[in-house]
């Protein structure tokens, strides 16, 4: 037994951390690991709330028995099938035979598509309700939360949310099962925004649709399936998720992202990030060659207002800035505003490309015309850059 904690009466966290993984989903990189997470609900009947990866699988089961001392399993929830919550749930059913599988008609599938598994089976939908004794299991649908067949589960007697992939993060656990929100604001807040960015920002409209259902919920704790489990300030947190689905810019600052070969792009960028800091408005700068698009993802979601700037490459955008733009529009990247920068040496292109993606997503808004430079700055371009750093830092203030 590594790490049962009893959270609340009859609640136990059987989680545990991989601090070894070095891309989560084989995509993101997740420097300080990750937390897995899985509960179990006593009230004279005992229900596991999904099961974990098969990282921290033996940990989950030391757990588990532990917790169950002796008693029965008698329901397990299938909330999310994605295989970092479902990837020991063979080893489950063969180890508890007589567990009763309650979850969706889709995850049902999935469970025989990734399982084969064909057995004891409680469909439930959104609404439905299973008694366990002294408590009362109820289930909110959240498809697209971020799979199609996804489930929050809610203990009404206690006020108790278990919330899928809902309010998760990136970074294993430091000790203690619970969120505090100082700590959590200096230390997981980026991880938060990269996670939710990256992995549901998408589904803003989605998101929001389950927040709505939330806010009718007396909810006294929020038990995700990753990162810190919330018993105050969720409603700060909450707030976050509100302004993240909306698509809302969360700071009114500016984030400048540069491609650049010899370096010629990158001064460019440099001289519109200082026209526009010396106004007093905070800037970030990112080489989008060396930076993970996971992080320049989550940065251009986080602010209010974003320069591009790339080096006219094959008669294109550079590729790592093209990559970048194509990732902001797979993830229904909107309602910014946006400035262009390009540079070429014979035919520069990259500025009238960059414009076409961006201007097809939707409630993006251009600052000023597109600069252009040419091989190097001059001083032509370089009154032009500082005229465009300090046109965006007046935009920011108004």
């Amino acid at each position: 037994m590594q790490n049962c904690q009893e959270i609340a009466k009859g609640l136990y966290y059987l989680g545990g951390n991989d601090r070894r993984i070095a891309l989560f989903e084989s995509a993101y990189p997740v420097p300080r690991g990750v937390s897995y997470n899985a509960y179990l609900v006593k009230g004279g009947k005992n229900a596991l709330i999904d099961t974990v990866d098969n990282a921290v699988g033996d940990v989950f089961f030391e757990n588990l028995a532990f917790a169950l001392a002796g008693e029965p399993l008698d329901y397990v929830i299938v909330q999310h099938m994605e295989p970092d919550h479902s990837a020991t749930f063979a080893r489950l059913v063969e180890k508890y035979p007589s567990v009763t599988v309650v979850t969706s008609q889709k995850a049902a599938a999935m469970l025989k598509n990734y399982f084969g598994f064909a057995g004891k089976t409680l469909l439930i939908k959104e609404g439905d309700t299973l008694p366990l004794g002294s408590r009362t299991l109820t289930f909110v649908g959240a498809p697209m939360v971020h799979w199609p067949e996804v489930l929050f589960t809610y203990i009404p007697e206690d006020g108790i949310l278990f919330s899928a992939d809902a309010f998760g993060t990136f970074g294993a656990l430091e000790g203690s099962v619970f969120a505090q929100k100082d700590v959590f604001e200096r230390e997981f807040l980026d991880d938060a925004r990269r996670y939710y960015f990256n992995i549901v920002g998408k589904y803003g409209v989605q998101v929001q649709s389950v927040l709505k259902k939330a806010a009718g919920l007396n909810i006294s704790l929020v038990c995700p399936l990753h990162g810190p489990v919330w018993r105050e300030d969720f409603a700060w947190y909450l707030q976050k998720y509100l302004t993240w689905s909306a698509y809302q810019p969360e700071e009114k600052c500016v984030a400048v992202f540069y491609a650049s070969v010899y370096g010629h792009t990158q001064n460019a960028a440099e001289i519109v990030a200082s026209a526009a800091a010396a106004e007093g408005v905070r800037v970030k700068l990112f080489d989008v060659s060396v930076t993970d698009k996971s992080i320049l993802l989550s940065e251009a979601f986080r602010c209010s207002h974003l320069v591009f700037a790339s080096t006219t490459y094959n008669n294109g955008i550079f590729v790592n800035m093209e990559d970048f733009l194509n990732d902001l529009k797979a993830h229904n990247f909107q309602s910014r505003a946006y400035a262009v920068v390009e540079n070429g040496s014979w035919a520069p292109q990259a500025g009238a490309l960059m414009e076409s993606v961006l201007s097809s997503m939707k409630n993006m808004r251009r600052i000023g015309e597109k600069a252009t430079v040419l091989s190097a700055v001059g001083e032509q371009s370089r009154e032009a850059l500082i005229a465009l750093g300090r046109q965006i830092a007046e935009d920011v203030k108004a």
